[in-house]
């Protein structure tokens, strides 16, 4: 199973991106700091996930939430994370 996840940052309020194999360890890595892109906002909350059968259905996803920014903001939009 391969996931796709939108974290958001407890300290700037900033979102991320990601998608891994194995989410709960992907998780703790970003809020132990070891990844460059997210060390800085720590600590991370995991706000919404999906679940794809394969690595290559979850990389399109995720590249499509990153690049296409009217995805990503929809998904911010349905849990209210942004205002109308």
């Amino acid at each position: 199973m391969y996931y796709v996840y939108l974290l958001r940052s407890r300290k700037s309020h900033k979102f991320y991106v990601g998608s891994t194999s194995d989410l709960r360890k992907r998780f703790n890595s970003h809020n132990a700091g070891q990844n460059i892109a997210t060390k800085s906002d720590t600590p991370w909350d995991i706000i919404y996930y999906e679940a794809y059968l394969t690595k290559g259905d979850a990389m399109r996803r995720e590249l499509k939430l990153k690049h296409h920014g009217k995805g990503l903001a929809e998904l911010k939009k349905r849990f209210t994370l942004v205002e109308e």
